[in-house]
């Protein structure tokens, strides 16, 4: 009886998993968000455009903030597919998904298959993740890296296989090239800590470490060479307001332990408690079983510290309490160990075995999804998106009635019921935001809605101009032109007449006073959409809350 319960199992997470994956999927087409997204996306651009993938600008000048890894992947991307939103996004969600291989692959290693095909669907379903699939920064990217080279280097260890070392250290040396030195934390802190809590010495200093640090010293020479050639070599750039700046110092150590200690030229204000509040959204829907597996793991753990693996919670616990003590805090740093919550989450629900608390599970989840319910239907309510399609309301429809009316024969004592529902009000979560809300709300990103008109709608080829706040790099990405900048007086190297203007109205109003001859062409309501307010989600308050912004041909 045992092996068809198991086969039908599989069968219901493999569905379960196959629509994670077109959730996360199902944001690829939703513009880019600024700020932090379209300025990538831009220095990746500016890549293509100048054939120049060694250097790093932004403005015209030289970047130095993050490693080149993800810009040469977007690049890639670019060169492959044109520069859309969907070729941006693509190579993060790839990046992704190898993370969700990767991370059944570990956890049927350390445990069995049930609970590697229950690791993919928590993380493919935590509500970060999903959201890091459509606001796509470096996150996605190391994600994918660091559970991988987590596996190869325990399969090294394991086996004994160079072949596994050399695996792992490319995926170390590629997120250390995405992030910085930080990402050693999680990993060696994984591969560290657990021989350093089973007091297993001998592998601790083995010898394939020093030969690791070796190939990742090598391996990340790419990066050393290009910050070398942009900075090193050019002392007279003035970079961070001072010249003599070097990129690889700032590499091994401003851009990572510089934010940490807050010493480096981008400082911040850390909470202690920070990351606690931020995994109990960004994990939801499993936060609240991610708590309790994590006590419960290092409980039964410390009773016998040689019968447990220690590689999940050293790798996720370490890189927690450290980004905790950081003075630079940002919610989707966490999204880098969440591949490790997933694990320990699913082999505490696999494990348990007490009707108990299997009871306690049900209600706390089954309350969560109804508050859940509520959340989306209060956005609903107050926001009114403009974008709600049948399909979408018919989608939404259809997953209701399957939570409601979930199968019997699908749950089981390892996986039940409950389980299932909670990945679908996931499910219905992120379907409701990519369908209808982050479409609705990115109308208001009024400087890539008009970027989008200008390249439809310029046949003429008019020189562009645009007012060089802090909406113009979702702009600069969008326009298929090159983009002239001006400040709020409209001071600087203006075209000959005609030219298209993008600016607020105050300041198309302001050049109307001065003499300038104007004929609006389209006009949009703008709001920074990355910092959302209550009182904009309000439909009634939101007028409050934007800009007017207008396209005009200046004759």
């Amino acid at each position: 009886m045992t092996q068809p319960q198991s086969a039908s199992q599989y069968k219901w997470l493999y569905l379960f998993i196959g629509l994670a994956i077109m959730i996360n999927f199902s944001g690829l087409f939703i513009p880019i968000m600024g700020p932090d997204g379209a300025l990538y996306a831009l220095i990746a651009k500016n890549m293509v455009l100048r054939h120049d993938y060694v250097n790093l600008f932004y403005h015209d000048a030289d970047w130095l903030d993050k490693p080149h890894f993800p810009f040469w992947i977007t690049a890639l991307s670019f060169n492959l597919f044109g520069f859309t939103t969907w070729a941006y996004k693509l190579p993060g969600i790839l990046f992704l998904l190898i993370g969700a291989r990767y991370t059944f692959l570990f956890a049927k290693d350390l445990y069995n298959k049930q609970v590697a095909l229950l690791s993919v669907l928590i993380l493919l379903t935590a509500q970060h993740i999903v959201l890091s699939d459509n606001d796509v920064r470096a996150e996605p990217y190391l994600t994918g890296l660091i559970i991988a080279a987590v596996y190869h280097l325990y399969k090294a260890y394991q086996n004994n296989s160079f072949w596994q070392l050399l695996a792992g250290c490319i995926f170390t040396a590629c997120a250390i090239m995405t992030k910085g030195m930080f990402a050693l934390v999680p990993i060696g802190g994984a591969i560290a800590g657990h021989f350093i809590i089973t007091r297993e010495w001998k592998m601790l200093f083995s010898w394939r470490w020093l030969l690791a640090i070796i190939l990742i010293a090598i391996l990340i020479l790419p990066e050393l060479w290009c910050l070398y050639q942009q900075f090193d070599l050019h002392p007279e750039k003035v970079v961070f307001g001072q010249k003599g700046v070097s990129g690889i110092r700032f590499f091994f150590w401003d851009s990572q332990f510089g934010r940490f200690f807050n010493t480096g030229p981008i400082k911040g204000h850390g909470d202690p408690f920070f990351f606690v509040h931020t995994a109990l959204w960004a994990f939801l829907p499993w936060s609240l079983l991610m708590f309790a597996a994590v006590f419960q793991y290092i409980k039964k753990g410390s009773k016998n510290v040689k019968a447990h693996e220690w590689f999940c919670i050293s790798g996720a616990l370490l890189t927690f309490l450290l980004f905790s003590a950081s003075k630079f805090q940002l919610p989707h740093y966490l999204n880098i160990v969440f591949p490790f919550f997933a694990v320990l989450t699913a082999q505490y629900l696999y494990y348990i075995k007490l009707q108990k608390t299997q009871r306690a599970i049900g209600v706390t989840q089954a309350i969560l999804i109804v508050l859940l319910l509520v959340v989306v239907c209060a956005l609903q309510y107050f926001f009114r998106p403009q974008i709600f399609s049948w399909v979408t309301a018919i989608s939404l429809g259809i997953l209701f009635l399957l939570m409601m009316v979930f199968p019997y024969e699908a749950g089981s004592s390892n996986i039940p019921k409950i389980v299932y529902r909670t990945a679908i009000i996931s499910f219905i979560v992120n379907l409701y935001l990519n369908l209808s809300f982050y479409p609705s709300l990115m109308k208001y990103q009024a400087a890539s809605e008009a970027a989008v008109y200008i390249d439809k709608n310029n046949h003429n080829h008019i020189p562009v101009v645009v007012l060089g706040d802090d909406y113009v790099t979702v702009f600069e990405f969008y326009i298929d032109a090159p983009v002239i900048k001006i400040d709020a007086d409209g001071k600087g190297e203006l075209p000959s007449k005609p030219f298209i203007l993008y600016a607020p109205v105050s300041v198309v109003n302001g050049l109307t006073k001065k003499g300038w001859i104007i004929e609006t062409l389209s006009t949009y309501q703008r709001y920074w959409v990355s910092r959302l307010k209550p009182s904009f989600l309000n439909k009634n308050t939101r007028p409050k809350e934007l800009t007017t912004t207008e396209v005009v041909m200046v004759n």
